[in-house]
């Protein structure tokens, strides 16, 4: 039975522990989608995890869904991103960049053009962005043609690239929280009757083109997918959720990828469902307890010894507790997270976190 702190092999990832430092969006990059110089301090920080994935990095400007997010679609982003790369590297610790399209999750004023943001049908999301000048409603989108989806799959292959030449161990294709590839995966937001639409095989064709070219583009063995069965953020609703994962995971299964990450939302046995259809490493951000919220290393070594997930990902954990294996070693304690601090501002909720040892 594998440990917290039991190596692992994923892919060309080499994990030193299991435990894994899930992407947590902190809103600290510039205007241009340029990751924070203060970014470089915080990964390393947090380099003793056995895998960092890294911020969800949009991989184009009309992949944008919200303000102070980083991007991975122009060579002044992929420099900014060498910098933490190399920061978590001195440290002795592996990295990933996680891709992202939010797809209906957006806005024109994100956008030079003030287009309309894009999605599978012209279904809006109901949510809103944030600005600082109040909140803005989602659009209804524009929906996508056959060749808008042929350069969003070549989009995904492109930053998956820049991501490599960034000095990234692979890349985590999101395909979870109601962006763009789940809003494909949904019946509630997919409303199509072409190849992408209708049946299961037709709504998990997009994840599986976008899989195929990030594949071709950097090899399988540097490749994770993230998805979260169930998961109603962002306005998803899906009436087939089972069917829909174990189908998704057994046609995922004949590439050698890296991992699959799944993001716990409804109760365990849909994980298992995946784990029995998935014959690769399982990376599980697990559901948190009445008792346990967020999750804690108690419930991500609870997931590996009843044997659904080969390694635990925990994201608030991390983000207050740069140093949390050590911290797990030692009993504690745990510093708690300060959620006002959680998106934009300075280092103050971002690098400030103290370490069990002072003078770190």
């Amino acid at each position: 039975m594998a440990g917290l702190f039991d190596p692992l092999t994923a892919g060309k990832l080499r994990l030193s522990n299991r435990l894994v430092m899930a992407p947590m969006t902190r809103s600290r990059a510039d205007t241009r989608g340029t990751v924070s110089p203060s970014a470089a301090e915080y990964y390393a920080q947090r380099a003793s995890a056995g895998l960092i994935i890294g911020e969800a990095t949009q991989i184009s400007e009309r992949g944008r869904g919200y303000l102070s997010t980083p991007g991975l679609h122009t060579s002044e982003q992929a420099v900014a991103w060498r910098r933490v790369t190399r920061a978590v590297h001195d440290e002795g610790g592996r990295i990933v960049a996680q891709l992202v399209h939010c797809g209906r999750v957006g806005h024109p004023s994100l956008y030079a053009d003030g287009g309309d943001p894009v999605g599978p049908s012209a279904v809006a999301s109901g949510g809103q962005l944030f600005t600082p000048d109040g909140m803005l409603d989602h659009p209804v989108p524009r929906r996508m043609t056959l060749d808008d989806i042929q350069s969003v799959i070549e989009d995904f292959a492109a930053a998956a690239v820049h991501a490599i030449e960034a000095g990234f161990d692979g890349v985590e294709i999101h395909a979870a929280n109601g962006f763009l590839l789940h809003q494909f995966l949904a019946d509630g937001s997919n409303r199509r009757t072409d190849a992408y639409g209708g049946s299961v095989e037709g709504r998990i064709r997009l994840t599986l083109d976008v899989v195929a070219a990030v594949s071709d583009a950097i090899g399988p063995e540097r490749v994770g997918v993230r998805l979260s069965p169930g998961s109603t953020y962002n306005g998803i609703s899906e009436s087939d959720t089972a069917g829909l994962y174990t189908a998704l995971a057994r046609a995922l299964a004949p590439t050698p990828l890296a991992y699959l990450h799944v993001f716990e939302v409804l109760d365990r046995p849909t994980t298992r469902l995946i784990r029995a259809a998935w014959p690769g490493v399982l990376v599980l951000c697990p559901h948190p307890t009445a008792d346990s919220f967020p999750s804690t290393p108690q419930t991500a070594a609870e997931a590996l010894r009843e044997g659904v997930a080969d390694a635990v990902a925990l994201g608030e954990m991390w983000l207050a507790n740069p140093d949390l294996p050590a911290r797990i070693r030692a009993g504690g304690p745990y510093n708690a997270a300060d959620k006002d601090t959680f998106y934009g501002g300075d280092h103050l909720g971002y690098t400030d976190y103290p370490f069990l040892d002072a003078d770190r």
